[in-house]
């Protein structure tokens, strides 16, 4: 009796449990179980389950996001449930993976605020943020040792390291440039005109000779001068020179100690300016500057300026205290190449003291540098 009442009992509760709802599962109907033969072989009839498509409802947020159906518009008693809002309770945390699925948004945890520090919606109190102060401490040493070093013989990378350090700035260079190298066409008086200079030498020292003069066709050359002088960078744009200078031509000879500087004004304009002390104490002073205006790419206008002053009267040379000579001039070049430029300009001169005179010239001249 007692094996009998338990099979009993056991019919009802498999059959609940069988017809369970699950979820995206449907039930079949089982089948009426036939009248046991006996009671010791009744069997419990098994339900089929049959795997169902899922339906509209049945497609979730995440499931929509990965691909795996299409959500429709849900039905107004399958509504996914409202976040919780403020106060409620907190926000389930979201993963990276999540966020990047768009599931969720991803918060950012942040440090609590200073005491003392305060935050109203767009404005902050920043007297009460904590003061920092500026770093004031020096920098690293520069690194002394070289990979290399451990490898090499010391005497071997100091001989690559000079030689590095004369390929990169170091080697020699040099140049001869004649700004000026002319014919000057006057009434009657026709003559010539050069100044040019040649550099050799790195950026920090150079050698440099210059040399400038004037005369008359059918004469003798009636002033020119050479000098010899030292240049030392002392910064960039501008260079110190000194050293010596002779005349020659017509005239007194003089040899004079030469200290001067020229270098790279703002706006590009060219600046030289030198004393000259004599071998019988005379003292002279000369400056010049030109600028090239670029009108185009190959046709450039350069105005140029030249004053000689004394501090006292030569009359050997025919200089008078002061101001002895002032010339301007403007002349107009179109470069063939860079190196080569043929030019046409005017050019005034004013002599003042026992030679004076002067007056407006034709030049007709070649720019060129090598």
């Amino acid at each position: 009796m007692i094996p009998f009442a338990l099979l009993l009992l056991a019919e009802p509760m498999g059959q609940h449990h069988h017809d369970m709802a699950m979820p995206g599962m449907t039930m079949a109907p089982a089948k009426p179980a036939a009248a046991p033969r006996k009671a010791a072989k009744r069997r419990v009839a098994k339900p089929a389950l049959r795997k169902a498509r899922p339906t509209a409802a049945a497609c979730s947020a995440e499931h929509a996001a990965m691909g795996q159906c299409r959500p429709t518009d849900p039905k107004p008693d399958t509504m996914p449930p409202m976040p919780p809002m403020a106060g409620e309770g907190a926000a389930p945390a979201c993963s990276a993976d999540h966020a990047a699925m768009g599931h969720c948004q991803a918060t950012v945890e942040t440090e609590p605020m200073p005491e003392g520090m305060t935050m109203n919606h767009g404005s902050m109190d920043h007297g009460a943020m904590p003061q920092q102060s500026v770093g004031n401490a020096p920098p690293p040493p520069a690194p002394a040792d070289r990979a290399a070093d451990r490898f090499y013989d010391p005497a071997v990378m100091a001989a690559a390291d000079r030689q590095m350090r004369r390929e990169h700035g170091g080697m020699g260079f040099s140049q001869i440039l004649f700004n000026l190298a002319e014919v000057q066409v006057r009434d009657g008086r026709d003559g010539y005109r050069w100044d040019g200079e040649g550099w050799f030498g790195g950026d920090i020292h150079r050698l440099v000779v210059k040399t400038e003069g004037e005369g008359t066709f059918r004469d003798r050359i009636g002033a020119a001068e050479v000098q010899a002088l030292y240049s030392r960078a002392i910064d960039p744009y501008w260079n110190l020179q000194a050293g010596v200078r002779q005349d020659v031509g017509r005239g007194a000879r003089r040899t004079y100690a030469v200290v001067g500087i020229e270098g790279l004004a703002p706006y590009w304009f060219d600046v030289e300016g030198a004393l000259f002390l004599s071998d019988r104490g005379e003292l002279l002073a000369r400056t010049e500057a030109w600028v090239d205006q670029r009108l185009t790419q190959r046709a450039i206008l350069q105005p140029r300026i030249e004053v000689n002053l004394a501090a006292q009267d030569v009359p050997d040379q025919r200089i008078a205290a002061g101001v002895s000579s002032l010339e301007l001039g403007l002349r107009l070049r179109y470069e063939i190449a860079r190196e080569f430029a043929p030019y046409v300009g005017v050019n005034w001169e004013r002599r003042y003291g026992p030679a004076s005179g002067g007056g407006a010239a034709l030049a007709l001249g070649i720019r060129t540098w090598f």
